[in-house]
């Protein structure tokens, strides 16, 4: 409930833009393990990563400023999949960082790798497949839409071999 309530205020009161970020520069996001954050085993529990990844896509949009633009076609993200790897453990107390950073897009999907570290210490990498959609029609936006709104006269780059494969595994990709 905690990283819910921190979502709802990052969406309510986003971060303030950074100027020159472009929709390919990371974005980073500092947490603090929480209490409920953790399982029986006293390390984060691996559904607790994912709210943490939704706070952190929410500041990446905060850092490009996209919030009034989307508002303004009534655009909002959603999360067609993703997937998480984890390399090491996060327990109470920890501060530890979300590294977020689109890694291309197709013309249905956004793809984003979101990076967990505690220092130098790899913890954990998701990747997510997102899509925009219309409020009110539920229609779908085509992703170079999206980007060409958040950065203009962005280009994507080649999707990392990894994410089309895993795109293409789990069929989420743009078709042909």
């Amino acid at each position: 409930m905690a990283r819910q309530l921190q979502l709802i205020r990052a969406i309510a009161r986003p971060r303030p833009k950074i100027p020159g970020q472009g929709i390919l520069d990371p974005s980073v996001t500092t947490l603090r393990v929480r209490p409920a954050d953790l399982d029986i085993y006293l390390h984060v529990n691996n559904g607790a990563y994912l709210p943490m990844m939704d706070v952190a896509r929410t500041h990446y949009i905060g850092d490009l400023g996209g919030f009034p633009a989307l508002r303004e076609r009534r655009w909002y993200p959603v999360v067609a999949a993703q997937t998480v790897t984890y390399r090491r453990s996060l327990t109470l107390g920890q501060r530890f960082e979300i590294t977020t950073r689109v890694v291309g897009w197709d013309e249905r999907v956004v793809y984003l790798e979101q990076v967990f570290t505690r220092g130098d210490d790899l913890c954990a990498r998701g990747l997510v497949a997102g899509r925009f959609l219309t409020r009110g029609t539920g229609e779908r936006v085509p992703a170079p839409q999206v980007a060409e709104l958040l950065d203009p006269g962005s280009t994507s780059p080649e999707i990392p071999a990894d994410v089309a494969g895993w795109a293409q595994a789990i069929d989420v990709a743009h078709r042909v």
